[in-house]
């Protein structure tokens, strides 16, 4: 199907996803569709964060991406149940653990709690269910054992159980990449044991070793094959399948989880249940710092919580929400400032209309209502509906520059903004909160910034927008003086600025 032939249908209504098996934008249709009065449902899981460490902007992409995705699915009327999983036993836990000295629940523990705080700082809304691989044992072991019946999987001779890749033949198709490549990709674990190279470990024997440090216990419990603990991807196919089914509507994740994570959960869970895992394949884009790729080695990894130190969260997520969720996003400074003044103009305009708005819901504007609906039901994209943002708070300006009836213009803004969960603070809190967290680092880039947005905004005839921006950098300490050569700037204080 084409891009045109997709657009086209979500204009009238139908919801179209890109999915990454087919590599095309599919028409969405519910496994289980609606009978009678009851609403079509659907079964979405992601693959959630694993918990050794706190959340880098990429798993803040992936958090706001999907929240923004179950929004729309629930505004369509799906009734959804997302699932979005904590893996708690790893090497990476292990090995903290170890390095720290520290209990591996009490680390997980420690980090799954900060993981929460910053889902709620960014407005993340909690998934239906969040189950932790520690919690799913049994099934784990079923599901190996099952594997182990159909032939599918085997116990090695140092103790590893793993699932032979041979008894799959359509190893790769999500991915669209044969076996062979996949020996050679960086990410196979090679090793003598197995019986085939890409064979990937479902259950791992417990070592002397493998303790967390002087005092710290292992990961493990008993099993059929001694003591050990899981591999990485059959927790998920384990949990998805107890949560939602052996079979179910969509399956998501970071752009990094393709291969080989996704392509063994395929893999042994198309085995198992000999039916379709995953209906729809959906993966979020990358995020890049300064057009790099963000490596701790390279000194360009951010915490989520390193930069709401200087920037409050809803600017972080206005940034991660004004691209498209499969778009590559490149994280900068000056990204975050032009996301800051982006969404100080939706907040402006919210701040002068006040409290002049009386309409209700049901008056909301059909026109900004549709082309958002439009937006969002091609593929889910957010740099249109939040276009569709700018369009409704431009219309509001003109109304309150004409000092005409406001109607439903701030309702219709808000419910907007609320659909991709933004807008919903108190305007001059907001404002408060954006002066406090960006004055310590408004330098020449910004102001240059702010300058060449009032610039804009004459151009346009928007004079209302223009003072408000010479105000603003007023209060920052900073007069702005135009001449025929342009604007040029200097720094006063604050104080002695408002005075004058």
């Amino acid at each position: 199907m084409t891009t045109a032939d997709a657009l086209a249908g979500a204009k009238t209504g139908q919801l179209f996803i890109h999915d990454t098996m087919s590599g095309q934008k599919r028409l969405f249709e519910p496994l289980k569709g609606a009978t009678g009065s009851n609403p079509a449902t659907v079964g979405m899981y992601v693959c959630g964060m694993t918990v050794y460490d706190y959340c880098h902007i990429g798993h803040g992409r992936v958090m706001v991406a999907f929240d923004v995705i179950t929004r729309h699915l629930r505004a369509l009327g799906f009734q959804l149940k997302y699932v979005r999983n904590i893996t708690d036993v790893d090497d990476k836990i292990l090995r903290r653990a170890a390095e720290n000295g520290e209990d591996p629940v009490a680390l997980t523990e420690r980090f799954i709690d900060a993981m929460h705080e910053d889902e709620r700082a960014l407005g993340v809304l909690p998934p239906d269910a969040e189950p932790r691989a520690t919690a799913h044992i049994d099934g784990i072991i079923k599901l190996i054992q099952r594997l182990i019946n159909q032939n599918a999987a085997y116990q090695a001779a140092n103790g590893d159980v793993y699932f032979s890749i041979e008894a799959f033949p359509d190893y790769g198709k999500l991915n669209r990449r044969k076996v062979e490549e996949s020996v050679a990709g960086s990410r196979v674990e090679v090793n003598e044991a197995k019986r085939h190279p890409a064979d990937f470990v479902l259950w791992k024997a417990v070592a002397d070793s493998d303790g967390g440090g002087e005092g710290v216990p292992p990961l493990s419990w008993d099993s059929p094959w001694g003591q050990g603990r899981p591999g990485w991807h059959i927790e998920c196919s384990a949990m998805s399948f107890d949560m939602l089914g052996e079979s179910f509507d969509i399956h998501g994740g970071g752009p990094d989880l393709k291969f080989p994570h996704h392509e063994n959960e395929i893999a042994q869970s198309e085995c198992a249940s000999g039916q379709q895992f995953a209906n729809v394949w959906m993966h979020a884009g990358a995020v890049r710092v300064n057009k790099e790729k963000m490596s701790k080695s390279l000194g360009n990894f951010f915490t989520i919580r390193e930069i709401l130190e200087k920037y409050q969260p809803e600017v972080l997520r206005f940034f991660l929400v004004s691209s498209h969720y499969r778009s590559a996003i490149d994280y900068s400074e000056q990204g975050l400032v032009e996301a800051r003044q982006g969404l100080d103009r939706l907040y402006q305009a919210l701040r002068d209309a006040g409290e002049q708005d009386g309409a209700g819901v049901e008056a909301l504007n059909s026109e900004h209502m549709a082309a958002f609906d439009a937006a969002m039901n091609d593929d889910f994209n957010t740099a249109g509906a939040v276009a569709v943002l700018f369009t409704a708070a431009r219309d509001l300006n003109k109304l309150l520059r004409a000092r005409e009836p406001l109607g439903s213009a701030v309702a219709t803004l808000k419910a907007l903004g609320a659909r991709l969960g933004l807008l919903e603070q108190d305007p001059e809190a907001y404002f408060l909160w954006s002066a406090a967290t960006s004055e310590a680092e408004l330098g020449e880039a910004d102001i240059e910034q702010f300058i060449e947005q009032r610039k804009q905004a004459k151009l346009a005839g928007d004079y209302a927008e223009s003072d408000r921006v010479r105000d603003y950098l007023l209060e920052r300490g900073v007069r702005l003086r135009d001449t025929r050569e342009g604007t040029s700037w200097q720094r006063v204080d604050p104080s002695e600025a408002a005075k004058a």
